[in-house]
């Protein structure tokens, strides 16, 4: 059986600010290791999966920083290239008063935007149950056409594609227009994972607009978050809500991220692959209680501050999922 979950991306440091100076900045700041997909990976190896995590990385103090973070969670980084091109990228979070967060990007230049199809392994995409990415990797033509890529890949391969929008609008070129860029990548994938926001933003001609074209590509399942408001989920064929937990916020950095993880964690736990999914999602204790699942680690992680630091581990999902049962 195909066990591994493959997350392709980006790896940054997102600077968290930390007192004020009575002018309305931080005092200081601390760097955390992140970035979506890598902290999709890493919440997949905390949780007792087999992570790996495929990008480019700085030779810088950064970048070492991040490769050591990554294995410190038990990620796999064989998949990992290096370069000294360029550093690693920043992202600088502020918080307001309710643990919303706001991101100020310096990138590019950045390492990680000088992956390319090439940099992947021959052996990447062996053994690999779910193949992940989000939207960060196609703001740059070069990163983009890898990301469609190993995409590509990973279906033939016969691994589950997902794909988390996470749209950052800072991070694309002035007078870009995303939604043209990102629809391929939606069309690609079986599992596409979209905020509340990011559905109306694609929604531009209505949502069952929305849905047809995403169904006719390879998407076979949507799911929608929206905090701590029910979750909306759709198939083909059917369509459901369901309630998710209400925690009190520290910091929503990484909480979709945490969420991902949780959710690829069961489906690759449970075997589901493209050809099953459909079978999968209409069996819906099954898809409920994996649902569920993924909210928890949703929502531990905005009870702490950073992104890899916020991943819970399986005991604290166990724990958590017992207090709120």
């Amino acid at each position: 059986m195909k066990h591994s979950v493959l997350c392709f991306g980006e790896a940054l440091i997102d600077m968290h600010g930390e007192g004020d100076d009575g002018h309305g900045f931080a005092r200081h700041y601390l760097p955390f290791a992140g970035g979506a997909p890598a902290n999709v990976a890493v919440a997949v190896a905390r949780l007792g999966g087999h992570a790996r995590f495929a990008g480019m990385l700085a030779h810088d103090r950064f970048g070492d920083f991040l490769l050591h973070s990554l294995q410190q969670a038990g990620v796999d980084t064989i998949d990992v290239a290096r370069t000294g091109e360029a550093n690693t990228a920043l992202a600088f979070v502020t918080l307001d008063s309710r643990g919303e967060r706001s991101f100020s990007f310096y990138r590019p230049p950045s390492a990680d935007l000088l992956f390319r199809a090439e940099h992947f392994r021959a052996q990447t995409f062996d053994n690999t149950a779910a193949f992940h990415a989000c939207s960060n990797s196609l703001t740059d033509p070069g990163l983009a056409a890898a990301t469609l890529e190993g995409m590509q890949r990973a279906r033939k391969a016969g691994a589950l594609v997902s794909f988390d929008l996470n749209l950052r609008p800072a991070l694309w070129p002035h007078g870009s227009e995303p939604r043209g860029v990102v629809w391929p990548a939606l069309q690609l994938a079986d599992v596409v994972k979209l905020s509340a926001e990011e559905f109306d933003w694609l929604a531009t001609d209505g949502e069952q607009a929305l849905l047809d074209r995403l169904w006719s590509g390879c998407a076979r399942f949507l799911v929608v978050t929206d905090g701590a408001l029910p979750l909306r989920w759709y198939h083909p064929d059917a369509e459901g809500e369901l309630p998710c937990y209400s925690v009190p916020m520290v910091d929503s950095t990484g909480a979709g991220d945490a969420f991902v993880g949780g959710l690829l964690h069961q489906l690759a736990a449970q075997a589901v692959t493209p050809e099953n999914l459909d079978a999968w999602v209409a069996t819906l204790p099954r898809l409920h209680a994996a649902l569920r699942y993924a909210s928890a680690c949703g929502a531990i992680a905005v009870t702490r501050h950073g992104s890899f630091a916020a991943m819970a581990n399986a005991d604290d999902v166990d724990r958590f999922m017992e207090i709120y049962a």
